[in-house]
């Protein structure tokens, strides 16, 4: 056990402590989901550079980390979609496609063949992120009581932001995964037959 695989398993228990306040309806844990979350997401960045750094990438690590962060994502948009913050049809696009690639990343990996993240996917991790950073965000505002009636245009242009923000996370979802299916489908099938 090194350190980025260590962090990679606090990811999945920092996971755990988002949701179980992102699914409780006050101010403080509307605060304690963003900040699991936050710190979560910064378990990814860090086991990744570190293990870069100081060449400690594992098999474990490998197969765990994206996983990991699959786990966190998915649990947080799958409680937005519940949560009715923008539609379920949303979230299920990008489920199917992370748990697609992932299990297309596994098959590989059995195959001795390592697929690394291409840049459209670093930049849908990204805006994956960032998205869900500003939902939570907004909700510790309403929560907070920042948006009475007579602010009720602000709150739709909220949500008409978290919308399109979303939309282009399901596009650049939807065009990592096919990219990462165009450059590596020859050799992972060659490989399997």
């Amino acid at each position: 056990m090194n350190l980025p695989n260590i962090l990679t398993l606090l990811r999945f228990f920092l996971t755990g402590i988002f949701i179980f306040f992102a699914c409780q309806n006050s101010l403080s844990s509307a605060f304690f989901a963003l900040l699991a979350f936050s710190a979560a997401a910064l378990t990814d960045y860090f086991d990744g550079y570190y293990a870069r750094k100081h060449n400690l990438i594992t098999d474990f690590g490998k197969l765990m980390d994206p996983i990991a962060d699959k786990f966190l994502m998915l649990s947080a948009f799958g409680i937005f979609a519940v949560q009715q913050i923008f539609p379920m049809w949303m979230f299920v696009v990008i489920a199917i496609r992370e748990i697609g690639i992932t299990v297309w990343r596994i098959i590989a990996a059995h195959r001795g063949i390592t697929l690394a993240a291409e840049k459209t996917g670093k930049i849908k991790t990204v805006c994956q992120i960032a998205v869900a950073i500003f939902i939570l965000f907004v909700h510790i505002l309403v929560r907070a009581g920042m948006f009475p009636q007579r602010n009720a245009d602000l709150m739709a242009v909220l949500i008409c932001l978290i919308w399109v923000w979303m939309g282009l996370v399901v596009v650049l979802t939807v065009w990592s995964g096919a990219e990462v299916l165009r450059k590596s489908n020859e050799k992972v099938v060659g490989a399997i037959t």
